[in-house]
């Protein structure tokens, strides 16, 4: 690492958890802009269909006390 990048990765690492984590997020973004762009997209898309499933009976939502219990116990 040069000398420049590291001195920057040392001011990063002195910032509070949040800040460094949207730092981070922002790197990585910047790698490939055009493909978070697409999985954004589609994750959004995702989140609206499951929303309409619920909101017209095609699916129904399970409390986290049931999830846990089939993973540790099966269906």
């Amino acid at each position: 690492m040069r000398q420049h990048s590291q001195a920057i990765l040392e001011q990063a690492l002195k910032l509070p958890v949040q800040e460094r984590a949207a730092v981070a997020q922002q790197l990585i973004q910047s790698l490939d802009p055009v493909q978070e762009a697409e999985v954004e997209q589609a994750w959004q898309e995702e989140i609206q269909q499951r929303i309409s499933d619920l909101d017209n009976g095609v699916a129904t939502a399970i409390t986290w006390e049931e999830v846990q219990r089939r993973i540790t116990h099966g269906k």
